[in-house]
């Protein structure tokens, strides 16, 4: 495993190298799709990306919960959380690298 962690720049890069616009245009680029990603997954839209993953908005309801320290029961507020779906094509393309890595 590695501890190179793949950031907004580092996808600005590729889009500049294997895209052919310039660093502002590919950065500008990367922003606008992460901004309309979050924007629809806030308004509560699935946001599928086919052979990548599925993006969703969950209702969780209030619900007891316990503080581990003390063992004192306390009441978790209803609130909404974003989960991820990753698709079969990437699952099996991390086992497959990973595969190849162990080798």
């Amino acid at each position: 495993m590695t501890d190179k962690t793949l950031t907004r720049s580092d996808l600005s890069e590729a889009v500049y190298r294997k895209v052919g616009l310039s660093r502002t245009e590919s950065a500008l680029l990367v922003e606008m799709i992460i901004d309309e990603i979050c924007d629809a997954i806030v308004r509560g839209e699935t946001v599928k990306l086919s052979s990548f993953a599925t993006f969703q908005v969950r209702s969780k309801n209030e619900r007891i919960g316990r503080n581990p320290k003390t063992g004192e029961e306390v009441p978790i507020t209803p609130r909404r959380v974003v989960t991820f779906k990753a698709s079969n094509v990437l699952k099996n393309h991390v086992i497959e690298g990973f595969r190849r890595n162990a080798r």
